[in-house]
């Protein structure tokens, strides 16, 4: 069996503004994504990634990752599609040739862009066990629910509530069942992974993690990215 890294990053990133969709910013030298796919590679338990990539930066994409190579590992590059869960079908594609359908898929969105290399090896038992796993992180404040005037409405158990992150975790044939046999009115829904394992049955073990759940969405989050990644996201390095 081995364990594989989808990075999805096949969206335009508009909310975040400017000319450059923010998984190709540079940053520290290289693109948010590149440090991404670096700690995937250098993680003793993974075998090879997917990097899905928008369309019109395929050939960059190429470009920046030449130096990954080196580390020795399975790198594949492919197109992603006019959704998310379209995207994930073109990964599944792209690696089918190479995977077995207990491999352990873990689908990483590039707008988490860091990596809790520590529990890796936890998220891949959890899967072999349950089937799924997900990453997420506890919440520490008070948490409440709102209607839609955004009027309190409940308090939220926070021991009931965690904020979902990345990677997250299932076998290859439990996906391609899933993603080969959709509309694409499902597709089109599919927009989390949880989402699907609930539809579906398949129970989803989450692991913790106590790394900040950053998520690149504006311009103000990548800026903070900018201050973090060395000194914390990718410290080890």
């Amino acid at each position: 069996m081995a364990n594989i890294a989808f990075i999805m990053m096949g969206g335009s990133g508009t909310r975040m503004g400017g000319d450059i969709p923010k998984q190709y910013v540079e940053i520290e030298g290289h693109p948010v994504f590149w440090h991404i796919a670096r700690a995937y590679l250098m993680a003793e338990p993974i075998q090879s990634i997917c990097i899905v990539s928008n369309g019109e930066w395929i050939d960059f994409t190429n470009d920046a990752i030449k130096d990954l190579e080196r580390i020795g590992k399975d790198i594949a590059v492919t197109k992603g599609g006019e959704n998310r869960s379209e995207s994930v079908r073109n990964a599944l594609i792209a690696i089918k040739s190479k995977a077995n359908s207990e491999d352990v898929i873990m689908i990483h969105d590039a707008t988490h862009p860091y990596l809790d290399t520590k529990i890796l090896q936890n998220l891949i038992d959890a899967t072999n066990q349950y089937g799924g796993a997900t990453v997420g992180m506890r919440q520490y404040d008070t948490c409440y629910g709102i209607d839609k005037n955004d009027i309190l409405t409940r308090v939220i158990p926070r021991r009931e509530v965690i904020s979902g992150a990345s990677p997250e975790c299932f076998h290859y044939g439990d996906l391609c069942d899933i993603y080969f046999n959709a509309d694409k009115t499902e597709l089109e829904k599919m927009t989390s992974a949880g989402a699907i394992a609930l539809a579906h049955n398949i129970p989803m073990k989450v692991i913790s993690t106590d790394i900040l759940n950053l998520k690149l969405t504006y311009p103000s989050d990548m800026e903070l990215y900018r201050l973090l990644t060395n000194k914390y996201f990718f410290e080890q390095d």
